[in-house]
This record gives C-alpha cells, sequence and structure tokens, in this order.
C-alpha cells in the first residue's frame, strides 16, 4: 500500500504548513500513544476559504470538500508532532457543521474529512466519528474537524 508519503502524493495532496491557532491553544499534542489535534477550518495558505451555513450559503457538496480541506489540516498539524508514519490508527473524528435551521446532512459534510482519513491512512484511516450540527462555528467557518490520532513509539 505505501507509505503515507506515497498515498498524499497519489492523491496530488502536499501537507501544508499547519494553521496558526485563531485563539489561546496548540495545533496538536502528544499524550502518551495518543495526539489529539486541535479543530481544523477550512484554511488554505493562511486565508479561511468559506464562511456560512450549511444548508443556505453553503451546499452539502461544497462543505464537503470544505471538510475535506480540514483534514487536509489536521493532517499538518499531526506533521507538526510526528512523523505521520507513525500514525497507527485515526481513533476519532469529530466534525461541526454550522447548519442552517432544518438542515440534518451533517454526515455527508463530514464524510469529506472521513474519506480523505481513509485515502491517506488506509486501514489505520478507519475511526469512530461524530458529526454535529452547531449554530455558529469560529470565523464564520461553515466547518470545523478535530482528530485523534494513535500512534507508534
Amino acid at each position: 500500500m505505501g507509505t503515507v508519503a506515497d498515498r498524499l502524493t497519489e492523491l496530488g495532496l502536499t501537507v501544508p504548513e499547519v494553521a496558526a491557532p485563531v485563539a489561546a491553544y496548540v495545533p496538536a499534542l502528544v499524550d502518551g500513544d495518543l495526539v489529539y489535534v486541535s479543530g481544523q477550518l477550512p484554511v488554505i495558505a493562511g486565508e479561511l476559504v468559506a464562511t456560512g451555513k450549511v444548508g443556505a450559503e453553503v451546499s452539502t457538496d461544497a462543505a464537503a470538500a470544505l471538510a475535506r480541506t480540514c483534514a487536509v489540516n489536521c493532517i499538518a498539524a499531526l506533521a507538526s508532532v510526528v512523523d505521520l508514519e507513525r500514525v497507527r490508527q485515526i481513533v476519532k473524528v469529530t466534525g461541526f457543521v454550522a447548519s442552517a435551521p432544518g438542515f440534518t446532512d451533517q454526515p455527508l459534510v463530514v464524510n469529506g474529512a472521513s474519506e480523505l482519513f481513509g485515502a491517506v491512512f488506509g486501514p489505520a484511516g478507519q475511526h469512530a466519528r461524530s458529526a454535529v450540527g452547531v449554530a455558529e462555528l469560529p470565523k464564520g467557518s461553515p466547518v470545523e474537524i478535530d482528530v485523534i490520532a494513535r500512534i507508534a513509539p
């Protein structure tokens, strides 16, 4: 199946610099064999690429693509504290979706992140997950993703 770096290349992805925190926290923290990745927004080159509510200003498909961008940023945060080849399992993904009233397809949005983790980490990318609709997210973002990963010593 190749290395994580090989799969990233096959997917046409480059791990960006870790996104700067928007408040008082660190992007990722190692505790034993777990890495806790703080919530990542759909930021590219330091800029939030979309704002709005999913189901109103942002379509489900567009939000899923934004969740994929969040997942790339989660991978960048992971890479800022450990070698990605040490990732043994993406244990838990939590997706927050800024939802318009009546929008109930949060799982379809978060699939954008889940599918990317599967493509990048293979079987180790399979994970437990929550997809939560919320009223607002930081900076007006439509989606935010956080991750817990298990790493090898």
